[in-house]
């Protein structure tokens, strides 16, 4: 098995202790950093996603590979920026206003930075202001996560804050959570709905022609 398809199974396994070591290796015998992430990491998480989607993965199997993912990322991102590589486009992330609920909305955010996206996550209980200084600086899709029925009007508050500000051209938005539902995206006029983590990737790539 090459170094690169070495890594690439590192990360599916969730061996992030085992990931860090073969990523320095592949640097130190001259494999460009781009080429390590495209074959390694993405591709990782690409069949990490389809595994999910067949029901072979769970929430915890996709947990501990992202972790892997960003452990070999965090050694990558210096050198990617040297390197000049672009990424797909910059999300900003985060569990709506009221709502406190972080996993769900992290487990997304480290499978859409495993796909070639730059995040910004704003962690948790996010107010509309804190979503349009993001697309302010450049972000050009927001994804927003409620898991409580209770702070799902919340997303619509802040996709009409967005409108407000005259940004909603310029940003793409994304939303899901457990009581979010493909109706309610169209009702309150967002762009995508994702379901999990894996989808969420997929309907960024798309929207973003990516």
């Amino acid at each position: 098995m090459s170094l690169l398809a070495e890594i690439r199974q590192t990360v599916i396994d969730g061996q992030a202790k085992q990931v860090v070591p073969k990523v320095e290796q592949a640097l130190a015998e001259g494999v460009a950093p781009d080429t390590i992430l495209h074959e390694g990491l993405i591709s990782a998480m690409q069949e990490v996603g389809r595994l999910f989607e067949e029901g072979e993965y769970f929430v915890p199997e996709m947990l501990i590979a992202a972790r892997a993912m960003k452990a070999a990322l965090a050694i990558l991102q210096p050198l990617l920026v040297d390197q000049g590589v672009e990424p797909l486009g910059r999300i900003v992330i985060g569990t709506v206003k009221g709502d406190l609920h972080d996993i769900g909305k992290s487990l997304v955010a480290m499978m859409l930075e495993g796909a070639g996206f730059e995040i910004v996550d704003l962690g948790v209980d996010v107010a509309p202001e804190r979503f349009i200084d993001a697309v302010r600086n450049g972000a050009n899709v927001v994804a927003m996560s409620a898991l409580l029925t209770t702070t799902m009007p919340n997303m619509k508050t802040t996709i009409e804050a967005i409108e407000a500000a005259g940004l909603r051209g310029q940003a793409i938005i994304l939303v899901g959570g457990a009581p979010v539902t493909q109706a309610y995206a169209k009702e309150i006029g967002a762009d995508g709905y994702a379901a999990d983590a894996s989808s969420a990737v997929r309907i960024a790539r798309q929207l973003t022609g990516k």
